[in-house]
């Protein structure tokens, strides 16, 4: 049974409002490994010697200030960058070296590529189609991003919330057992936002693992259990979640002490 399907099989109201309780990470094996990792474009360093891991039945927040490194970070993780220095591993392997990596990882990068002429459905039957996905499976993520019912009006005619929705629909068609998602509750609303919350964490809850970027630390707080943070492509942080809480700091306290108090 896959992480979704876990996931699905527990109701909203078992997850809402419990935290999530990861095993011990030392007694699993990772689901990323980053080890020194470094790319650079010339001479400008965009990720300096980044080292971390995640494990299954985690949910870890990925912050830090625009041009920190995020993207690339998740770019050599995916195999769309090659990394100039260290590795960034997937299930123990490069990202282009996995024999199904549809089925094993979704991901969402960015909120627009899709083709505004397409309806939601059309999109998904398209990728599915790419990957030899089975054609029900469109129907499935519809219903567990809850768009069913504008998944036949054309994407242009999508709110961003939308867009968001329908992204994260498509990176769960293969059933993946990890979801590496860049600032997911751009363009949510307030409901919107605490269903991606709930989602997050029954799908950790379930057994997969998440890596979500994000920018909004109150929305992040509530819904991971670790978090890493760099900063000038250096590592400024990697710790549980209330390690940098503790004694009553918030996690926007946190970052701002890590980061020299840029916010972005």
């Amino acid at each position: 049974m896959s992480a979704t399907e876990r996931a699905a099989s527990r109701s909203a109201d078992d997850r809402a409002g419990s935290p999530l309780v990861p095993g011990d990470a030392g007694s699993r094996d990772p689901v990323v490994r980053v080890s020194s990792l470094t790319k650079r474009y010339g001479e400008v360093v965009a990720v300096d010697d980044v080292t971390f891991s995640l494990v299954a039945g985690t949910v870890t927040g990925f912050l830090g200030p625009n041009g920190a490194g995020k993207t690339t970070t998740l770019r050599v993780l995916l195999g769309l960058a090659e990394p100039t220095g260290g590795e960034a591993l997937v299930f123990g392997r490069r990202y282009r070296e996995l024999d199904q990596p549809v089925q094993r990882i979704g991901a969402v990068l960015e909120s627009n590529d899709f083709h505004p002429g397409r309806s939601g459905r059309d999109h998904l039957r398209t990728l599915a189609l790419a990957a030899e996905i089975a054609p029900r499976r469109v129907e499935e993520v519809l219903a567990l991003a809850e768009i069913e019912a504008v998944a036949d009006r054309r994407v242009k005619t999508y709110s961003l919330g939308m867009r968001q929705r329908l992204g994260l629909a498509g990176a769960l068609l293969g059933d993946p057992d990890l979801l590496v998602l860049d600032e997911p509750a751009n363009g949510l609303d307030p409901v919107g936002v605490r269903w991606l919350r709930t989602f997050l964490r029954r799908f950790a809850g379930g057994g997969g693992a998440v890596l979500v970027a994000s920018h909004v630390l109150a929305e992040v707080a509530q819904a991971v259990d670790r978090v890493v943070v760099i900063d000038r492509g250096r590592l400024a942080a990697n710790a549980a979640l209330d390690e940098l809480t503790g004694g009553g700091r918030t996690l926007e306290d946190a970052y701002l002490e890590l980061t020299g108090g840029e916010m972005s």
